[in-house]
């Protein structure tokens, strides 16, 4: 086989290890088609290679063969004449990566078999595979190639929670030992002979192995070995060591969540689908039924995600009150506080603080800032609200159905929540007007009129199963088409829709209030995440509306009844709420039930203040019970292989290995024992350093061992047990006390055997080698043959 034929074949298997890092991301047949046209693409440079054509042709032969098979694969319909890409292709195909990718970044892993995203996967895969063979192949530069595997990392990376399964970092790594493995046999071929290597003990035996294979495998071994372990022990570092934890490591139950800055939106999405209903927090106080909890406001929205938009100077937070909430104009001072103690478990990893709106004052600080327009609280520093405890006081606005329906908004409160993009359908501004017909141009009646039909009148259910995201073609179809999903699309499709109504509109994401317990302590969980859209009006500020069905939330917020009554009111549970002084008498605030999308609500413990055991009490003794039986590993290997040597009848095996013990007993207690001695030497040197008493022991032990191993006729059933066992209670007996703790703790002998585990180890490999050679004797005897004729 030819140097170049060689390199590409093991190209082509780098490229199909590696690309097995997607399983926990995509789903459906891509690995079997990306390595199916990987082959097809590597075939195509080994001819192209036989047939000499120029090496810069190769490449681009390639490239237009990859670009003719994904287009017949995925895109047949756009080529023309059913054959050729064109330009239809070429948008198709864009079009197509640019949902796929929208996908990846809003939901979690696994994803569907979708064909866009199995597009985009066997894109990657064969992309890369593309670019290695032309790296180790056309540039010879194979070494480089490693890189572009990790371009295979990236999307796992970012799409699968708590990091990929160590397993599945060794095939990558045993392809890119085969393909350096191939580079380096095709440019040594080049010299020569290769080196002879390790060969049999017995001089009469041809069979030699490479050196350089001998190299190659030992140092295979040892990468492979540490992208196994490496992985495997990197979690089980504390929090801190390489980040805060909200890629995924956990310091905790391993089962958190992590609620970034970057994209509170995915990431609230991917919680919601967790299998886990972890505690992420308890709080104590608030408004009589519990408070939404609140993260932060997403009020950037280009048509494709909705985000958190770029902000100014932020506040530090300093003990002091809050600025006042935005478009409130009110007097503060008389309207009605509550306060509230919350404490986050660790399993809540998020840069984001929990808290009701409008905050007025909280307890954290240094570290931590709030956005005077959003007011919500977010780490300064990159850190985390895990483990926080923290209390608080917010402001109880209950404004009155009359105060929202006479509000006269004249403009909005920045240049971001009245923005409606440029490419929103038309057939979604028109289905806007049309809901809010009735609303006789009241802005709050065209609120209402959007929360009553998402709720009621639209035809719509509830279901986590929507994994299309809420970006703008989601919507579209969300909302005209199939009328199905969670509160993400609920709250995202009345905020573009009150937009284009002219109210401006944000969405917030946090908790609902939970679930009441014992004490007034209210329990929320993972799954109690949630998108709902805040709108703004002039006089009361940013307001709260509900518009995701009763299936997942009860109520609506009380101030959502209409000040004249054209409107549908939706009925409120028996209980109430207290209100401001003159407003009507309102709903409860809104009680999340069980979601049957979702698993169990009940699952996990609560944490309450005083679970210490969750929140680090059992992390620390599990860390110390672990140092414990590791410290104890060497005692309890010799303690094992002594009683193994007493239990073995008398006879040589029995008898050497009480010899065996009493020389390890020797370097346990740092006596200088002779390897080169006999064991008459030895016993005379064990007569020195124990008391006379002992001597005769010890001398008929070393009698014993010598007429053993060098006397024909000797005493084949021996017994020696009692003269080592008297021979090594008084060597333990005559050292010193620190000694034997350390003897017991530390056994010195215990390197001894690691250093004699790695030879045995190095053996192993030795017959490994030769047994490679053996068989490529066998397999390829012309070759050897060959070589002799021509000497």
């Amino acid at each position: 086989m030819t140097g170049h034929a060689r390199i590409s074949i093991a190209a082509w298997g780098a490229t199909a290890l590696g690309s097995l890092v997607l399983t926990p991301v995509f789903s459906g047949p891509f690995l079997f088609v990306s390595a199916f046209l990987c082959a097809l693409i590597t075939a195509v440079g080994v001819l192209l290679q036989n047939l000499r054509i120029p090496r810069i042709v190769v490449p681009i032969v390639q490239l237009l063969v990859l670009a003719e098979l994904l287009s017949l694969f995925f895109l047949h319909s756009t080529m023309k004449f059913g054959l050729f890409p064109w330009k239809a292709t070429a948008i198709e195909f864009n079009s197509q990566m640019v949902d796929a990718m929208d996908s990846i970044n809003r939901f979690s892993a696994p994803l569907p078999p979708d064909p866009h995203l199995t597009l985009f996967a066997v894109t990657v895969i064969a992309v890369t595979g593309f670019l290695i063979h032309v790296i180790a192949v056309q540039l010879r530069q194979a070494a480089w190639s490693g890189l572009l595997l990790l371009i295979m990392y990236t999307v796992p990376a970012a799409t699968v929670h708590g990091g990929l399964p160590w397993l599945l970092f060794i095939p990558p790594a045993i392809g890119y030992i085969v393909l350096l493995s191939a580079e380096g046999r095709s440019r040594l071929s080049r010299w020569g002979r290769r080196i002879s290597g390790v060969s049999h003990l017995d001089a009469a035996e041809p069979v030699e192995a490479s050196a350089l294979g001998q190299a190659g495998r030992r140092i295979g071994l040892t990468v492979v070995a540490i992208a196994a372990l490496l992985p495997a022990l990197l979690p089980s570092l504390p929090e801190g060591v390489i980040g805060n934890g909200l890629a995924g490591g956990s310091s905790g139950t391993g089962i958190g969540a992590s609620i970034s800055s970057t994209n509170p939106m995915l990431d609230m999405g991917r919680n919601l689908k967790r299998g886990e209903n972890v505690v992420a927090l308890t709080y104590k106080g608030g408004p009589t039924g519990g408070s939404y909890l609140r993260l932060t406001a997403l009020d950037l929205f280009d048509g494709n995600t909705w985000q958190i938009a770029p902000r100014g100077q932020e506040n530090k937070l300093n003990g002091s009150d809050l600025t006042p909430p935005p478009g409130f104009n009110g007097d503060l001072s008389k309207v009605p506080v509550t306060t509230m103690d919350i404490n986050v478990t660790r399993d809540l990893r998020s840069q984001l603080v929990p808290a009701p709106y409008p905050l007025k004052s909280i307890s954290l600080k240094n570290d931590w800032n709030y956005d005077s327009g959003a007011l919500d609280v977010m780490s300064g520093d990159g850190g985390i609200v895990a483990g926080k405890k923290y209390k608080l006081t917010a402001y109880d606005i209950e404004p009155t159905p009359q105060q929202l329906h006479d509000s006269i908004t004249t403009a909005a409160p920045d240049k971001f929540t009245m923005v409606v993009p440029e490419r929103t359908p038309e057939s979604i501004k028109q289905l806007a007007y049309r809901v809010t017909a009735d609303a006789k141009d009241n802005k709050f009646e065209a609120a209402v009129l959007l929360q009553d039909w998402f709720r009621t009148g639209g035809g719509f259910t509830y279901s986590t199963q929507n994994v299309k995201g809420s970006g703008m073609a989601a919507l579209e179809d969300f909302l005209l088409t199939s009328k199905s999903g969670y509160c993400e699309q609920f709250a995202t499709g009345m905020a573009l829709m009150a937009r284009i109504l002219g109210i401006p509109a944000r969405v917030g994401i946090g908790f609902l209030p939970g679930t009441a317990g014992k004490d007034g302590v209210y329990t929320v969980r993972m799954h109690d995440m949630h998108a709902w859209p805040e709108l703004y009006f002039q006089g009361t500020g940013w307001v709260r509306f509900e518009p995701t069905p009763s299936a997942r939330v009860s109520t609506t917020p009380g101030w959502t009844v209409p000040a004249d009554g054209s409107i549908e009111p939706t009925t409120p549970s028996t209980t109430s709420e207290p209100t401001t002084p003159g407003a009507k008498q309102t709903a409860p605030i809104d009680k999340p039930r069980h979601d049957p999308n979702l698993a169990d609500q009940s699952g996990g413990t609560a944490a309450g203040t005083g679970n210490w055991f969750r929140n680090g009490g059992g992390q620390a003794i599990a860390g110390v019970l672990g140092a414990f039986l590791l410290i104890c590993v060497p005692w309890l290997v010799r303690t094992l292989t002594r009683r193994r040597r007493y239990l073995r009848p008398p006879g040589r095996a029995g008898a050497e290995g009480l010899w065996a013990e009493v020389r390890d007993t020797a370097r346990d207690l740092n006596l200088d024992w002779s390897e080169i001695s006999t064991p008459r030497q030895s016993g005379q040197w064990l007569m020195t350093k124990l008391p006379a008493e002992t001597h005769p022991a010890a001398r008929r032990l070393a009698r014993g061992i010598e007429a053993l191993r060098y006397a024909g006729n000797a005493n084949a059933e021996l017994d020696l047990r009692e003269d080592a066992a008297a021979v090594r209670q008084a060597l333990w007996s005559q050292a010193p006390g620190r000694r034997r703790w350390r003897a017991r703790l530390l056994p010195p002998s215990w390197r001894w055997y690691l250093s004699r585990g790695t030879t045995e180890a190095s053996d192993l490999l030795d017959e490994f080698d030769l047994l490679l050679a053996r068989l490529r004797s066998l397999l390829l005897p012309r070759r050897s043959t060959a070589g002799s004729h021509r000497g």
